[in-house]
């Protein structure tokens, strides 16, 4: 793998995960030390990450990591529910009973406090992914994909800090249910109206519990 590639990884990881927290400074040659690697690569990784929005350039010089504020989180909701809107349309028009059928049966086993074996994040996270896997895959629209994946390193990011209230995994697990459910009975109206209304509360629920700035 070319240092690049391996500066750009490890700082998108390091920036999604938080070991990099918003406002971080990010100096070529501290982080070319840290990572191992020549300035050159850093620069390069650097210029992708500033493309994606997760690295802002502070005074027109030094590299940061970029903020979070309510109206970033809010914009990024509204631009996330218009594209996985169309996705869920159109993976209910098109899907594989067989591919949803198994996650309706792993959705209705319910959120578990144990990771499956392999696995790097929580049972609920991964099936979320899973998800999102299926769905593109359904859609089977290089366009909206590609327009999500930049999309999404944000909404990791999000996520990963962001603490569910009280009953919230539960009721985020009957919400996929309900979206995996309508997408096997190719209901296309209520793929996109699940859709929406699993994304306004997770967006109430990010809201209401990571540190947001309010600009």
């Amino acid at each position: 793998m070319r240092a690049s590639e391996t500066a750009y990884r490890r700082l998108r990881d390091d920036i999604i995960q938080w070991r990099l927290q918003p406002g971080t400074p990010l100096g070529e040659v501290e982080t070319a030390a840290r990572i191992g690697v020549s300035r050159t690569p850093v620069r390069e990784a650097l210029s992708r990450l500033t493309a994606e929005g997760l690295v802002d350039t502070v005074n027109g010089r030094t590299a940061a990591v970029s903020s979070l504020s309510r109206a970033n989180v809010i914009e990024l909701f509204e631009l996330r529910e218009a594209l996985e809107a169309q996705s869920a349309r159109l993976a209910a028009r098109k899907r594989d009973p067989i591919v949803f059928e198994k996650l309706r049966a792993d959705f209705l086993a319910g959120p578990s406090e144990t990771e499956p074996e392999g696995l790097d994040q929580p049972r609920p996270y991964f099936l979320a992914d899973a998800l999102d896997l299926a769905i593109d895959q359904a859609a089977d629209s290089i366009y909206l994909r590609n327009a999500q994946t930049t999309l999404r390193g944000h909404l990791a990011r999000v996520r990963r800090n962001a603490h569910s209230v009280p009953g919230r995994l539960q009721r985020a697990t009957e919400e996929h249910l309900l979206i995996v459910e309508a997408i096997l009975e190719q209901n296309e109206a209520l793929a996109v109206h699940a859709t929406a209304v699993h994304l306004h509360n997770s967006l109430a629920n990010v809201l209401s519990t990571l540190p947001l700035t309010d600009d």
